[in-house]
């Protein structure tokens, strides 16, 4: 079956009888994301080395498109998953690579740090006020992550911080969602469609595996700026102008072009993302 006879399928039968209730009550649309997953959507765009569709982002993006017409949760869900698959695709393990193709691992971004209704000011592009401290082959992460899609919903979090080496550029991590200390506050913030637990992600400290780096300390601003700024911009302009509030998911400075990208609150010159998770159980587990 093509993965568009599959989309039609999940739409139809999962995502369009939930639509409603998932922008009515907030609801975090849980059972189109498990379907997403068992009808190998998630794992579209991973290399079919780990069991993956190995399409590229012209699929994701009517992959999106097609959702967000139905519900738009759900679409900027599957933008922030896609978009932190292409930077685990690019450097990232195989075990992770392969749950996701198997659909059982929702990726998310946590890159957005700062701005209105958070302490402190918007950062700028390419920097973060998270801090990584190394300890032998353990890594503390400390640090606050503002509009994160699927927070408290996602299986991990691309996150990025301070090198460990110094203040100057950035790292990214894929932090696991069931980290000790990785939590939504008691005031979560918003933004972003309703139903998108699109909140305010905080790691106070987490600790990770210091193999959970994403490529080199240090070299995290390339890999946002080859790799998950491209992907956005086209999945952002997939999504169109009926969405509402955007998710913020690039920070200030961001320059996108294309209806999608007030969606997903892409402006100006700068890119720092997001994305979090409660303590819930993964997607294997539904």
């Amino acid at each position: 079956m093509s993965y568009r006879s599959s989309l039609s399928a999940v739409l139809a039968e999962v995502v369009a009888p939930a639509a409603e209730v998932t922008v009515r009550e907030g609801r975090f649309p849980r059972a189109a994301v498990t379907a997403l997953g068992r009808s190998g959507l998630l794992g579209l765009t991973v290399s079919p080395e780990f069991g993956g569709g190995g399409l590229g982002p012209a699929e994701a993006a009517d992959v999106v498109a097609r959702t967000a017409r139905v519900c738009p949760a759900t679409a900027v869900v599957l933008t922030s998953h896609f978009a932190a698959v292409a930077a685990i695709e690019s450097r990232g393990g195989s075990w992770v690579r392969g749950e996701i193709a198997a659909g059982r691992h929702l990726a998310g971004l946590a890159l957005n740090e700062g701005g209105p209704g958070e302490q402190g000011a918007e950062v700028p592009y390419g920097m973060s006020c998270s801090v990584a401290t190394r300890f032998a082959d353990v890594v503390a992460l400390r640090g606050r992550k503002r509009r994160v899609v699927a927070s408290g919903e996602a299986d991990s979090y691309l996150w990025s911080s301070r090198p460990l080496a110094g203040p100057d550029g950035l790292t990214l991590w894929v932090v696991p969602a069931q980290a000790p200390d990785l939590f939504v506050p008691a005031r979560p913030g918003g933004g972003g469609p309703s139903g998108s637990a699109t909140s305010t992600l905080c790691a106070d400290p987490v600790l990770v595996p210091a193999d959970v780096m994403l490529g080199r300390d240090g070299g995290g601003f390339d890999i946002l700026l080859r790799t998950v700024r491209p992907w956005l911009l086209e999945l952002g302009a997939a999504i169109g102008d009926d969405v509402g509030p955007g998710a913020d998911v690039l920070g200030p400075g961001a320059d996108v072009s294309g209806s999608g990208a007030d969606v997903l609150g892409l402006r100006g010159e700068d890119l720092a993302l997001g994305s979090g998770r409660r303590p819930a159980d993964s997607l294997a587990a539904t």
